[in-house]
């Protein structure tokens, strides 16, 4: 590490002068100015469409800039390719994951680069290499691992392990903890604590504020293609983070009144759910959610929480077990699907917006129908009534500042928040007795995550009740009166708001029972 006496002595790891970037009218890098300095952590954060991503993809070469100039440890360079990239010594890990599942971790490590003609000489170099990076960096992989049957986190070390051998001496991570438990992403830290220690340098792109705290030197802010501000991590606060990237105050935990739960609205009871290869991904779920109250499930990305409101929303088949909406079987399959239940008033914002919840080449107005295409208020004849249907896009976008107001727009024009409202508005505005709701700001800005959680407790408070599945533990902790938790396809057990924290939730991501997850943190110091 550089204490502040040396800083001025030390030229900075990177140096970006007035970085220009277009995108036909897009004016995604305005002038851009950013210093990393050596042996730090340094963390840029913005909204989405701030232009963070493009900023790292043109130090990375994945872009060219329009204008400005890119220095690494104080020299003037032209990056080209991530070839140059890497033989500058940076190196990026990405959002998702660049490996062959199939391959072995030492084969991922070493692809591209694997020594010459004569492969096994290649091959026990990098073998001894690898152990030699593994012991330094505290990056614990079996190289004979096969890739796909590591965890995630395994796998982002493996990412960080294939940078590391390239020679890196400056690391990118691009949203890095996105798919980790708690516990997963603590472990990322303590490495890249590692890596700092050991002289490396870290770039670290993420939306999670209390990231940005806990694991950062400085902060670089940026709004809508500029960087609006540079802090001393130390000196800030994740309200005035979120203020400089907003560009106003914004609440960063939504103040609700104490729940009032109601009748049970949705009873489920020993649901198992399969996958068309027969792989159980639910396991004997059961559990109520009541009207006037919000439910919500947590647990790492791929556990079974997604089959499981797939098949509560009808787009997926149960395999054993009883669904009850009102006290009437509405379990998928024998005649009730996803249109049925949407007519008896169940209304579900899918977890991938763009697979399952909208067609990006349809307009807005197109979109915010779809599903419910046959209510007569869109009706005119055997037709469509196109004005009607303008009218109520028009009514949606309003209520929920969807941006810009335009019913006419193609989908795939909106950024990735505002289609995300525009899907809540047309789910949330039928006024259904049960919301199903996963993962509602995936991929939002930090002023719409506002929004749709104020939009999603005034449902709870409207009397309905809300099922919200997300791998966003911060979202569950503020939203939920209620908690499940899933692991490996069964729920582990429930926490009531008012006992959760991250450390019991995590705990039980991980399979901890919940009697157990609660003693360790009545022991944990």
């Amino acid at each position: 590490m550089h204490g502040a006496g040396e800083t001025g002595a030390v030229q900075p790891a990177i140096e970006l002068r007035g970085i220009d970037k277009r995108f036909g009218a897009v004016h995604a890098n305005k002038s851009i100015d950013l210093r990393v300095e050596k042996g730090t952590i340094h963390g840029i954060v913005g909204e989405n469409g701030a232009g963070k991503s493009t900023l790292m993809s043109i130090l990375y070469g994945f872009y060219q800039a329009d204008g400005g100039t890119i220095h690494v440890d104080g020299k003037l360079c032209v990056i080209k390719g991530s070839e140059d990239a890497i033989a500058l010594g940076i190196g990026m890990v990405h959002q998702h994951f660049m490996l062959v599942e199939t391959f072995t971790v030492l084969e991922n490590v070493i692809l591209g680069v694997e020594g010459g003609a004569v492969l096994r000489a290649g091959v026990d170099r990098a073998r001894e290499e690898l152990k030699r990076l593994e012991r330094e960096y505290a990056l614990d992989v079996n190289p004979d691992a096969i890739v796909g049957e590591l965890s995630v986190g395994a796998q982002q070390r493996v990412e960080i392990l294939k940078a590391l051998y390239r020679g890196a001496e400056i690391l990118i991570l691009d949203e890095p903890t996105g798919v980790l438990t708690p516990q997963e992403a603590d472990h990322l830290f303590r490495i890249l604590e590692t890596l700092k220690e050991q002289g490396k340098t870290v770039v670290l792109i993420t939306h999670k504020l209390r990231e940005i705290m806990a694991a950062t030197d400085n902060v670089s802010v940026m709004r809508q293609g500029e960087m609006v501000a540079h802090r001393k991590t130390a000196e800030t606060s994740p309200e005035e983070i979120s203020e400089l990237m907003v560009g106003r105050k914004v609440l960063l935990h939504i103040e609700k009144g104490e729940a009032a739960p109601a009748a049970i609205v949705l009873e489920v009871d020993n649901l198992c759910v399969d996958t068309l290869q027969g792989v159980r991904k639910v396991k004997n779920a059961s559990f109520t959610v009541r009207a006037g109250e919000i439910v919500g499930i947590a647990g790492v990305s791929g556990n079974g929480q997604s089959e499981l409101l797939e098949a509560l929303g009808g787009i997926r088949p149960v395999t054993e077990g009883q669904v009850l909406f009102n006290g009437q079987d509405v379990t998928p399959g024998h005649g009730v699907d996803a249109a049925e239940l949407r007519h008896r008033g169940v209304a579900h914002v899918p977890e991938d917006r763009h697979r399952m919840a909208m067609v990006t080449g349809f307009s807005a107005k197109e979109a915010a129908i779809l599903g419910y295409e046959d209510d007569p208020a869109y009706q005119k004849g055997i037709f469509l009534n196109w004005h009607a249907i303008a009218d109520a896009t028009e009514h949606m976008m309003s209520e929920f500042d969807v941006r810009p107001n335009d019913p006419n727009l193609k989908a795939a024009n909106f950024s990735g928040g505002n289609q995300q409202k525009l899907v809540l508005a047309r789910e949330m505005m039928r006024d259904p007795e049960l919301l199903l709701v996963g993962q509602p700001t995936r991929g939002v800005d930090i002023g719409a995550i506002e929004f749709i959680h104020k939009r999603i407790v005034a449902m709870r408070d409207a009397g309905k009740a809300v099922l919200l599945v997300s791998v966003e533990l911060d979202e569950i902790m503020s939203l939920a009166d209620r908690i499940l938790v899933m692991c490996n396809g069964s729920i582990i057990g429930e926490v009531a708001a008012a006992d959760a924290n991250e450390r019991v939730l995590g705990l039980m991501m991980a399979g901890v029972a919940p009697n157990e997850a609660k003693s360790a943190e009545g022991h944990h110091v």
